[in-house]
């Protein structure tokens, strides 16, 4: 299956409604293919985000690091999501993040002038949008109501439950940076849940 096969099956399935062959050939049109490297950067901290990517293999980091040099894990992203610091990709603002390949990525990207001119006009598109903007406003709710109110192991739990796939794809040293945890006490939440 081609990463656009892949894409195209995407969006059908978030949006619910098939893709023309004509609309197809407007994706192929204008996404462009990247594949970067295993730690190689999809965007820099200063630089404008212009575009965003929609990951077909592989995964990725958004990060950001401190003025004492403490990495700060704000996204983990895997196949099917989208990369991109949003706020720098809409505003063209230089962006106070880094995306960072954590393994070899394969990428389907571009610009948000692109998506205006030659993709909203396409009903499938503009309806997995939609679906995508309600389930960022969701996780996003969930990922501050957990960072303001539940305990460490209440962090723990919800992730383990929402994302299970994220404790065979990322070390723990980054869940514990994404669940803003030491990796000490990380350690020992996983210990006592496998204890009880």
């Amino acid at each position: 299956m081609s990463n656009f096969d892949v894409f195209f099956d995407y969006i059908q399935k978030l949006s619910g409604i098939m893709l023309s062959e004509d609309d197809k050939r407007v994706f192929t049109a204008h996404l462009k293919p990247k594949k970067l490297r295993k730690r190689q950067y999809f965007l820099q901290e200063g630089d404008v985000c212009k575009y965003t990517g929609f990951i077909v293999k592989g995964s990725a980091r958004t990060f950001r690091v401190d003025e004492k040099g403490h990495e700060h894990i704000l996204k983990l992203s895997l196949e099917d999501w989208w990369l991109a610091d949003f706020e720098s990709y809409y505003h063209l603002t230089p962006s106070r993040y880094n995306i960072e390949a954590l393994e070899d990525l394969e990428l389907l990207q571009i610009t948000n002038a692109q998506v205006e001119e030659f993709l909203s006009p396409i009903p499938a598109f503009v309806a997995m949008q939609e679906v995508i903007k309600q389930n960022y406003a969701i996780a996003n709710q969930n990922r501050l109501q957990a960072a303001i109110s539940y305990t460490a192991e209440e962090r723990y739990d919800d992730l383990v439950t929402n994302y299970p796939q994220f404790l065979q794809r990322f070390p723990l040293n980054m869940i514990a940076s994404y669940l803003g945890l030491s990796p000490e006490t990380l350690s020992r939440i996983r210990k006592n849940a496998l204890k009880s």
